[in-house]
């Protein structure tokens, strides 16, 4: 394996309430397959009773997104009727095609005590031919979610095929997702299979071609390039990838689009309050001056 590298992509700090590290989109590189937008929160102790997670109602069209935690808790409801818990090893995966708009808080029970809070958070552009279908949201247990044990990590398959194993989230293109945990020194192998993929470094290090990343980093390879590393003995790491699309996708706050007519037209719904919303939520995020 030579000369494998694409570039690397270092984290920016934001703060959205809770600190997180934005690595997608970057100016150099908006997308990895149909990922499009990659948030690392905390790791944060959250202090009772003061500190929470409060994301009020906010638009979205033309993706879906994929929250995974390590730590912690968050409450999801959409406008859809959904109200869905999710926990460590869980996933939310929730599509907004033609548009659906959602809140992230905590339960008050959880709120009364001081908590840490850990995780990932993605979006993955839906396909041009289904950008406008019908909203869903599906939520998969620990336990549904297949593992392979490689000898020195284990890998939770959140999204995709490997290791002659299938998860049963519902993509709605070419897509791979995997979460590694690992408990001693070892190496870790992945065929593209054709894909473009990435790893994102959540703990520890790796090396691949004898050049060692750390924590924080994300090393996109060149597309098709098959994943070889070593990990040391507390990596973690996530892997992501899958088949790029033909046409561009324009971004604009929440709202992810092959048409620059639709983000325009879900604009206009959200600030008109035609634009599906969560029941029984008074409360929702304005437009911002972007």
């Amino acid at each position: 394996m030579k000369n494998v590298l694409n570039m690397i992509i270092d984290p920016r700090e934001k703060d959205i309430g809770i600190p997180v590290r934005r690595i997608l989109p970057w100016v150099k590189k908006r997308m990895v397959g149909p990922f499009i937008f990659l948030d690392h929160m905390g790791p944060v102790q959250l202090k009772a009773p003061d500190d929470h997670i409060d994301v009020r109602p906010h638009p979205h069209i033309g993706l879906s997104t994929l929250t995974y935690l390590f730590e912690g808790s968050m409450l999801h409801r959409d406008s859809l009727g959904v109200i869905q818990e999710i926990l460590p090893g869980e996933v939310n995966w929730m599509t907004a095609g033609s548009g659906i708009s959602h809140s992230e808080r905590e339960l008050t029970e959880k709120r009364k005590h001081d908590r840490n809070l850990h995780g990932l958070q993605f979006w993955v552009a839906l396909p041009k031919e289904s950008e406008d279908q019908d909203p869903s949201f599906y939520h998969y247990g620990r336990e549904e979610i297949p593992e392979h044990v490689t000898g020195a990590a284990s890998v939770k398959i959140v999204a995709g095929s490997a290791f002659g194993k299938s998860s049963p989230l519902k993509a709605h293109s070419p897509m791979i997702f995997l979460v590694a945990q690992s408990f001693m020194e070892g190496i870790f192998s992945l065929p593209a299979d054709g894909k473009e993929i990435a790893l994102y470094i959540v703990k520890g290090s790796v090396t691949i071609e004898n050049d060692t990343y750390h924590e924080h980093q994300m090393i996109v390879l060149k597309h098709g390039s098959d994943l070889e590393l070593t990990h040391s003995s507390d990596a973690v790491f996530a892997v992501v990838g899958g088949a790029p699309f033909d046409e561009p996708r324009y971004i604009w706050w929440n709202l992810v689009s092959s048409s620059e007519q639709k983000i325009e037209a879900a604009k206009k719904a959200w600030s008109d309050g035609s634009f599906p919303q969560v029941p029984n939520d008074t409360e929702k995020i304005p437009l911002p001056n972007i």
